[in-house]
């Protein structure tokens, strides 16, 4: 049985990207700029100067979609922060992360 994995986005185009005022970041948006770019759409600083993002933070989307798909791309930046810190994180029943 052959297994098939669908892309995290529909082909991109320019039309279909998320605005360049964009300030809610929701998993879908994200995976659009990156696939924008990794398809070439996009050049990478376009995409930076576009979105006023850090490399780095666009290099973490990339390895969150690469890694975990959408589900990869819902954790925050400043979630991202904390568990970068090393604290220990606790997850509530809804979703949130709590330092302990």
């Amino acid at each position: 049985m052959e297994h098939r994995t669908e892309p995290a986005t529909a082909t991109v185009n320019l039309e279909a990207l998320p605005p360049s005022h964009t300030t809610r970041w929701v998993a879908r948006r994200k995976a659009q700029v990156v696939e924008a770019v990794q398809s070439g759409l996009l050049n990478l600083d376009d995409a930076l100067a576009r979105y006023r993002l850090s490399v780095e933070e666009f290099r973490s989307w990339q390895r969150a979609l690469r890694r975990e798909g959408l589900r990869g791309l819902q954790i925050t930046h400043a979630h991202v922060r904390t568990l970068a810190d090393g604290r220990p994180v606790q997850h509530d029943a809804r979703r949130n992360l709590h330092l302990v």
